[in-house]
């Protein structure tokens, strides 16, 4: 039995190191504090999980769903144009997905033919890169360094690379970078995009997840962005429904209809009692969305101040569900630390070339896990910074 070429780019070496890591040390008894994997530990609101599980017992929402409910996507729409002032048509500026990263994983084969440049964040979230070479298509990295404030520069790309390039890949607030953008970066990039008429992609999951009065945009708010761009919001991180996989992408009318091309010979759409809660989770009282963001703020300073104390500095996001960290002196690699912490402490962390070259020398801190979790990873800690 011989694999496809294109499964040679999809070997996920990090991780299953990292995986076989763990597993040997919980072998000696130790609990292992997982702050790698990025998934909400918090469950939704009552008034969500309420909705879910009355539309789990009509029994006509068994049926195929097909596409997203209309009433989801003014539910959506009404909520955008709240949040950013973003007018949006539920009817053909809206798709419902599986979870965001479902059109994340399927746009490019809309677009990207074998050979065609992408251009994508390094380091990035491991879907944009895989969604290309799924493709077939060419990753041109757009570096994200801490001297740009983690925005790539455009300017730097060279014209022969930007007149090939069919899509451009970005995620504000960044994951893994926890980094944040603003309106001129958001302008420039339109102002790119048109005149090499590139496909942007915004993937905006985390918008909500904000610190210290910190409001994220949304990329649709800019002048001309949906001429040429879509971006991608999931319930997943704003109202912890990771678990019910829906999302939508929304913005030119013309690039979802391509992605809903494919969508549509891929699968029959989102569970419909999943729907209903979507509704009920946008358009119900949203005070648990600044609980939950009240939540990670709360944990981002227990490490962030706690690490401090041991001697090891790093910066605070303004948002997202993550603290990107520089490796302390003294280590080889992002790696190389992250294997010795959890020897020595059975703290997992991710390293940061595990979302691209440009990672190495830093550790991505996921922040999902009680406070008197990190309150124990603290004291874990101690004795290995001291």
């Amino acid at each position: 039995m011989k694999l496809a070429k294109r499964m040679d780019a999809l070997v996920p070496g990090i991780f299953t190191e990292l995986a076989r890591a763990r597993a040997e040390k919980e072998k000696t008894g130790t609990s292992v504090i997982d702050l790698s994997i990025g998934s909400p530990d918090l469950p939704p609101a009552p008034h969500i999980i309420h909705s879910l599980a009355q539309a789990v017992m009509k029994l006509d929402n068994y049926t195929y769903p097909i596409s997203g409910k209309l009433a989801l996507h003014k539910a959506l729409a009404d909520w955008y144009k709240q949040r950013f002032n973003v007018e949006l048509d539920p009817n053909k500026e809206i798709l419902t997905l599986m979870g965001s990263q479902d059109g994340l994983a399927h746009v490019a084969q809309a677009f990207i033919n074998p050979g065609d440049i992408a251009l994508v964040p390094d380091p990035g979230y491991p879907i944009y890169s895989a969604a290309i070479l799924l493709a077939e298509g060419q990753l041109y990295p757009m570096p994200l360094l801490e001297e740009n404030q983690y925005l790539p520069d455009l300017q730097s790309i060279p014209d022969e690379i930007a007149k090939k390039a069919k899509m451009m890949t970005l995620n504000y607030p960044n994951n893994p970078v926890a980094a944040s953008a603003n309106k001129e970066f958001f302008e420039q990039v339109v102002e790119f995009a048109k005149k090499y008429d590139i496909v942007v992609c915004h993937d905006v999951a985390y918008a909500e997840l904000a610190f210290d009065g910190f409001r994220p945009m949304s990329f649709l708010e800019v002048a001309g962005a949906k001429d040429i761009g879509i971006e991608f919001y999931s319930l997943s991180k704003t109202y912890n429904m990771a678990g019910c996989r829906i999302g939508f992408a929304l913005g030119n009318a013309d690039i979802l209809a391509a992605l809903g091309k494919i969508k549509s010979n891929i699968d029959y759409g989102v569970f419909s009692a999943v729907q209903e809660a979507g509704i009920a989770a946008l358009t119900g009282d949203q005070s648990c969305v600044a609980q939950t963001a009240a939540t990670y703020q709360k944990r981002r300073d227990i490490l962030v101040d706690g690490f401090a104390k041991l001697g090891w500095q790093m910066p605070k996001p303004q948002a997202s569900m993550f603290i990107w960290a520089p490796i302390p002196p003294g280590h080889t690699s992002s790696m190389e630390f992250c294997l010795d912490l959890l020897d020595k402490t059975g703290i997992l962390m991710v390293p940061g070339n595990a979302f691209g070259k440009r990672g190495e020398g830093y550790v991505r801190i996921a922040l999902v896990q009680k406070e008197e979790v990190l309150r124990e990873a603290l004291e874990r800690a101690r004795s290995f910074f001291l």
